[in-house]
């Protein structure tokens, strides 16, 4: 029986190459935790979360002094157990966006690990329900990009074959969310997928207006309309509209989702698996949103996220966002508009070893059995 005898960690600073602006920040820097766990028989296994700027130093810090440690010793394979063991070696800080991306790191690491032990690609190891993903563009719909910028994204990537664009909505008063939105309607026409998405930048008050102004677009989806905490507006804001409401990248253990769909406040959700903790509470949540009659759209990370939509059956999309080009020599297949997952063994991510040396925010520390 193998076991974890080595773990390093490591973090990447990544500059996007599109500037990024939503209704309530602005995305200047990735910083990317990574975990590298090395088992007895030999197998490395890669993981990873992100934050857009702070926090990763905190991360880190959490890996290093408490998480990390306890992998020490334990069989890889033991996925189920580790994650449950580490999530409550740290409940003092659960349930919280910073506890879960370390999770997430290691949780990933871990199904490296398994996969590459298995010899299959992540998408069938963890399911294998479809073989691609229809996918849609969010990186030319930031909010400071003016209506005719819009229309040429939108055209481009219809042109390429995406089947979608989000846009993002939050100006300051709702009739320029509506010019925008309208001039790329007009340009695309009806067959063409638009989501828009406010970073939970409204009021419930607001979030009722804006809704009813925006129904005539005939958009896929209003993403992130509140905050997340904020359950009861979701409610209220879900049964006003004919919108569908799509919430999950803010939100941080299954079992909010789960509040979130027993009270009908959502109709998509779209865990992040960075953020839910890594691949094993993602899948949970795939499965519990399935049970209810709603598709799972998850957040970024696509170049992770490719193989999970396609491990599970109602996964409806994936998100391009270029997020790891710097330090990978993979790429996002896209075929007729469809995201395909890699087949190789593993998470599919084929990392540049030499560029992460380059960027490391650094030196790695490294812990031994």
């Amino acid at each position: 029986m193998a076991k974890i005898v080595r773990v390093e960690i490591l973090q990447v600073d990544l500059v996007p190459k599109a500037v990024r602006t939503d209704a309530i920040q602005s995305f200047a820097t990735q910083e990317t935790p990574m975990v590298r766990i090395h088992t007895s028989d030999g197998i490395v296994g890669t993981g990873y979360s992100y934050t857009i700027g702070t926090g990763g130093s905190s991360v880190v810090a959490l890996l290093r002094d408490h998480l990390a440690p306890r992998l020490l010793g334990r069989d890889p394979l033991d996925i189920e157990a580790i994650w449950k063991s580490l999530f409550f070696a740290t409940h003092a800080t659960a349930v919280g966006a910073i506890t879960s991306l370390a999770l997430s790191a290691i949780d990933t690491a871990l199904w490296d690990v398994k996969c590459l032990a298995a010899g299959r690609p992540l998408w069938k190891e963890a399911g294998g329900a479809q073989a691609s993903v229809p996918v849609y563009s969010t990186e030319g719909g930031w909010l400071h990009v003016e209506p005719q910028a819009l229309v040429d994204d939108a055209l481009s990537v219809r042109a390429q074959g995406f089947g979608g664009a989000k846009i993002k909505v939050g100006r300051p008063h709702v009739s320029e969310d509506i010019a925008r939105l309208a001039a790329v309607r007009d340009a695309v026409g009806p067959g063409f997928e638009i989501m828009v998405d406010a970073n939970q930048a409204f009021t419930v008050g607001e979030a009722i207006r804006r809704a009813r102004q925006y129904e005539p677009l005939d958009l896929a989806w209003f993403e992130e309309p509140l905050p997340a905490e904020d359950l009861a507006g979701h409610i209220r804001l879900a049964a006003s509209t004919s919108l569908p409401i799509a919430v999950g990248e803010s939100i941080y253990h299954p079992s909010h989702f789960r509040e979130y769909l027993q009270r009908d406040a959502c109709a998509i959700v779209q865990a992040d698996v960075a953020r839910i903790g890594g691949i094993t509470p993602w899948l949970k949540v795939a499965h519990l949103a399935e049970t209810f009659n709603v598709p799972i759209c998850p957040h970024f990370l696509m170049e992770l996220h490719v193989s999970l939509c396609a491990a599970v059956p109602n996964a409806a999309w994936v998100e391009w966002i270029p997020q790891l080009d710097d330090i990978t020599t993979s790429r996002l297949t896209i075929e007729g508009g469809r995201a395909k997952p890699s087949s190789e063994p593993g998470l599919g991510i084929a990392w540049d070893w030499q560029a992460i040396a380059r960027l490391q925010a650094f030196t790695p520390v490294v812990l031994s059995a």
